[in-house]
């Protein structure tokens, strides 16, 4: 499946925006849990925002850290899907983050990974997770493998 022709495709649509985001979720359950939203999304650049909402909050009232971990794994797993070949496959298979200061707003991930740059084996995403007033509150660097697909 290519989910940059199918964005492409989508956004000439009005709501073709929310669409594409409810079948990522569809295909991906869990980042429901963060409601996010395509800002952005081309061959290794991908922006997606999430709304700083009671579901996501911690008990200070600010987004849980969990919620920000899954909003890089969304950057940097539909980067992924932009830039690999189609005879290869994609895993996250590790995460190291940083908490850098209160995130009190809406945020938005941002990753750019150009596809030239993408190997078998290990690549590592850097994710910028940034509030409203443009400060990064949070990074990830996730380490992703990449393989070839198995032939059926």
């Amino acid at each position: 499946m290519d989910v940059l022709k199918i964005y492409q495709k989508l956004r000439k649509y009005p709501l073709g925006g929310r669409l594409f985001d409810k079948a990522i979720c569809f295909n991906a359950p869990y980042f429901s849990s963060i409601s996010p939203e395509v800002v952005h999304f081309s061959e290794g650049h991908c922006e997606f925002k999430m709304k700083k909402k009671r579901s996501v909050q911690n008990h200070l009232g600010t987004v849980h850290a969990i919620a920000m971990c899954n909003l890089a794994e969304i950057c940097g797993g539909m980067c992924m899907e932009t830039i690999i070949n189609k005879d290869q496959r994609w895993i996250p298979k590790g995460m190291k983050v940083r908490y850098l200061k209160k995130a009190n707003t809406d945020l938005k991930g941002i990753v750019k990974f150009p596809k030239d740059k993408i190997k078998l084996g290990s690549n590592l995403l850097k994710i910028d997770v940034i509030d409203t007033s443009g400060e990064i509150v949070f990074d990830a660097e996730i380490e992703m493998h990449v393989s070839q697909k198995n032939p059926k």
